[in-house]
């Protein structure tokens, strides 16, 4: 699993981590300490990712309202 640091990974880090999270929980074989720890880090980690996504959105929005405004298509 990814080394946890202070700053946020990218999307494409958090994404593949909670991949990992998710496959480790599937497999299962961990105890129940270890099963909630691995639910807490990949609802953090999804969480990170929606709001990359989220962002991404709003740029998206923005630079269409703009072309908008600019008279584009």
């Amino acid at each position: 699993m990814a080394e946890k640091t202070d700053e946020a990974p990218s999307y494409e880090q958090a994404r593949e981590e909670l991949v990992e999270v998710v496959r480790a929980l599937e497999a299962g074989g961990t105890t129940l300490e270890e099963s909630l720890a691995l639910w807490e880090r990949g609802e953090k980690l999804a969480t990170i990712c929606q709001a990359w996504l989220d962002g991404a959105r709003q740029r998206l929005d923005a630079a269409l309202e703009a072309d908008d405004d600019d008279g584009g298509t």
